[in-house]
Formats: structure tokens, C-alpha cells, sequence
């Protein structure tokens, strides 16, 4: 499929929804595009993602305002509130920003939410381009529950078709990168994805004629939905919104697990963002307002390691210019990226007792083992090679991908004893 090569690796990049929530202005964008490109682009982090309610002047956190107005155009379609992006002024968009950030060698992206804004229906402003209004196309009975900015449209309305042909027409003249669409992968309110409307998106980024990455969100998306999400999208959440919270990064696991045979180039199930670094500026989700992420060191080369092994798209969540040594260490760590980007037949060994073990392998003969302690104590985790298949003769250099020390296999059998919540990652050459 033609997209899928937009994507033929898990796309990196940087968010602005763990640290800003919906209130992030053009200045501090620019800053982490700044940021990027000074000390991440040469690894592979590419996009910068504006995220949700950039068209809301008046945003305030990550709490949403209900039933407040947006910035829209006469076709119906939400553009950039000037007050946080003054470069969107005279009709320009996102236009001048993604200048900006193309400048830089990056990508640039935008959120946006499933459907149509309620004023536009309210008003029965135009669609582009057919002869019907809003309110013709809009299902009123589809909304999303945890945000009241939008109605779903109507799929078997022909003008439907034609709004989001509008939106990314748009879009494409503002030369956007990358679109993640929010409310569409699941649903809180239906138990189910809107894949009708995931098909239109598809079928209008392909008409825009721009090689647009589409990500959907939130998740957990359903595995009976998986032909669907690798036929229409790049990347789809499998998972709510993920914080810096032990617990939910001890589901992933389980995640990870049960959609291992869905990645592959092109479509990417995606663990979330990484809430890393300084996070909450103005975001008060994941239970805690203004902080460095709660995760110990532990448990931040815990995540990295299974977002990386299992190829996981990386997005972090923190503002960059705020790294401080370590962090900034996790992201541009060459040997867990080489998994990351090369990596191929990740599985999960097997989990007992909340010891996990994961393999993966590279085309150029490197193999990779992650050793994961979940347990709440102190634990000695091993893999013999035959559960690997691997032969001990053909092994070469065995090295921490952290510490970078060298490992040594113990008999037949690889092993670690590891902290509660810790990880050994290595790397072998064979």
C-alpha cells in the first residue's frame, strides 16, 4: 500500500500534549523544533506535533472548555487561533510554522478530532465544493464524550466525503506531515472504532496528493479492527492516554503481547507518547500537575526498551529544551534505536511471575534480548539460548545497551538480577 511507505520505520518525534495540553503557543513550538534539531535530529526524531484544541484562543490546560468557539473558516474547517500562533494570520494557517520547522531539516503535524465543529452544524456553514451545508452531513448523535467540540459526519452522505477531502486539501496547502486524529480509533461512548470515517480520512489524504503519516487515537483500538487500522493508517493507539504511573507501563506488556503480529512497515501499533523529561507545564492529566516525569531511572529504560524492542513510534511527551544528561541519554541511545528502527520478529519469549523476556532481531545478524523485572522486589531473570535459538558458539560480543558492559552467558542460559520495575537490554553480535 502506497502509505505505508510514509512510514516504513516507527515515526519519532515530539508532542506537545504531556507537557502544554491543549494550550501550546507558536513560540514554544518553534523552541522544541529548536531543540530537536540541535540534538536529536541526527538519531532519527523527525516530527513536531502540535496537539489538540489549536484553534481554541482562550485554552487554558488540558481541562476543555465545553461548548466554547473555535476558530474556523467558511468551509466549516477549524484553522489556527492567531493569539497562540501569530504566523497563521491573513488566512496563512499552519503554513508559515511548518516553514519553519521544514527549515530545520524536520516534519511537521497537527491533531485533530474525528468530525465536524458543532458551530459549523449550528450555523450550517458551507462544505467546499458541494452545494450542501454543516448540517447535512453531520451525525449529531455522534459525539465524543470527553470533548464537545465535534459532531461524527454521516458515511453514506456523499458530501461527507467531500468535507474531509476539503480538510485535507487544506491541510496539504499547509504542507503538514503528519495528522493524528483524536476520537476515532475507539470510543469510550460506542465500545467501538469509527472505521467508516478512518476509511474517508484515507481516502482524502490519498486525494490531497501530500504523503501525510495518519495516527489514530486514543485507544485501546480492537484487535478485530486490525485489518481495518493496517489497510487506512501508519499508527494507531493501543492503549488510553498513557502517564508516568507504574501500573500503566506494567499493562503495556500485555498490550504489546497481543498486537506483536500487527507491526510491521508502514503500520505501527502505538504505546503513546513517553512522559519523559519535564512534563504537566500546563497539564494536569496523569494525576499530578508541573513535574519531572515520576518514573525512577528504572522504569524510564524499562518503557524505552519495550517501546523500542517491540517498535513502538516514539513520541516524547516533555519539554526538550528542559532534558536534563539522562534523559537526553535515553533518546539518543544508537543501540536501542538500532532495534528500533531495524528490528524485526519482536516477541515476547515468555512471563512468569512478573519476569518478562522479550527477543528481536536485526538483518544485519545482531540479536537483541530485553530481561524485564515487574515484580515489586528483587528478581534474577534468565533465558536459556534454545528458548532464543540461539547456539553459544555463534555468539560474538554480548553488551548492555545502558551500561555498555559486556554480558556472558551463564552455562546455557542468559541471566540478570534485576532491581524491581528494572531491565537489562542487550545487544548480541554474532
Amino acid at each position: 500500500m502506497k502509505h505505508h511507505q510514509y512510514a516504513l520505520t516507527p515515526p519519532m518525534g515530539w508532542n506537545s500534549w504531556d507537557c502544554y495540553g491543549a494550550t501550546v503557543t507558536e513560540e514554544e513550538v518553534k523552541n522544541n523544533a529548536d531543540y530537536m534539531a540541535k540534538h536529536l535530529k541526527d538519531y532519527g526524531w523527525e516530527y513536531v506535533v502540535v496537539d489538540i484544541q489549536w484553534s481554541e484562543s482562550g485554552a487554558v490546560s488540558s481541562q476543555y472548555r465545553p461548548f466554547i468557539p473555535l476558530e474556523m473558516d467558511e468551509y466549516s474547517r477549524l484553522i489556527p487561533a492567531t493569539n497562540r500562533f501569530p504566523s497563521a494570520e491573513n488566512n496563512q494557517g499552519f503554513k508559515p510554522l511548518a516553514d519553519y520547522v521544514h527549515s530545520l531539516g524536520l516534519k511537521f503535524g497537527i491533531h485533530i478530532m474525528r468530525g465536524i465543529p458543532r458551530q459549523a452544524v449550528h450555523q450550517n456553514t458551507k462544505i467546499k465544493g458541494t452545494e450542501a451545508g454543516a448540517r447535512d452531513i453531520a451525525q449529531p448523535n455522534s459525539i465524543c464524550p470527553w470533548n464537545t467540540d465535534m459532531y461524527g459526519v454521516n458515511p453514506y452522505h456523499e458530501a461527507s466525503q467531500k468535507y474531509y477531502d476539503s480538510l485535507f486539501e487544506l491541510y496539504a496547502s499547509w504542507d503538514v506531515d503528519f495528522v493524528k486524529v483524536d476520537d476515532i480509533a475507539d470510543s469510550k461512548l460506542y465500545h467501538k472504532g469509527h472505521m467508516d470515517e478512518v476509511k474517508m480520512i484515507r481516502k482524502a489524504i490519498d486525494n490531497s496528493g501530500r504523503d501525510m503519516v495518519l495516527s489514530l487515537s486514543p485507544g485501546p483500538a480492537h484487535l478485530n479492527d486490525a485489518a481495518v487500522l493496517e489497510e487506512n493508517a501508519n499508527m494507531w493507539r493501543m492503549t488510553d492516554d498513557f502517564w508516568d504511573l507504574w501500573e500503566l507501563l506494567k499493562d503495556m506488556f500485555e498490550r504489546c503481547y497481543r498486537w506483536s503480529k500487527n507491526v510491521g512497515p508502514g503500520h505501527w501499533p502505538d504505546a503513546d507518547m513517553l512522559p519523559l523529561g519535564h512534563i504537566g507545564i500546563r497539564s494536569v492529566d496523569g494525576g499530578a500537575s508541573d513535574r519531572m516525569t515520576r518514573f525512577t531511572k528504572d522504569e524510564q529504560i524499562t518503557m524505552m526498551s519495550l517501546w523500542s524492542i517491540f517498535r513502538s513510534p516514539l513520541m516524547f511527551g516533555g519539554e526538550l529544551n528542559d532534558n536534563d544528561e539522562f534523559t537526553l541519554s535515553l533518546l539518543t541511545n544508537e543501540d536501542l534505536l538500532h532495534v528500533h528502527r531495524h528490528g524485526q520478529g519482536a516477541r515476547q519469549v515468555y512471563r512468569e511471575n512478573d519476569e518478562v523476556v522479550w527477543h528481536s532481531y536485526t538483518n544485519d545478524h545482531d540479536e537483541y534480548v530485553a530481561l524485564f523485572n515487574l515484580s515489586d522486589e528483587e528478581r534474577t531473570v534468565s533465558v536459556s539460548l534454545e528458548q532464543l535459538g540461539l547456539d553459544k558458539s555463534s555468539l560474538s560480543t554480548m553488551v548492555d545497551v545502558f551500561t555498555k558492559e559486556q554480558v556472558s552467558v551463564n552455562g546455557d542460559k542468559i541471566e540478570k538480577t534485576l532491581r524491581p520495575h528494572a531491565c537489562q537490554l542487550i545487544r548480541i553480535k554474532q
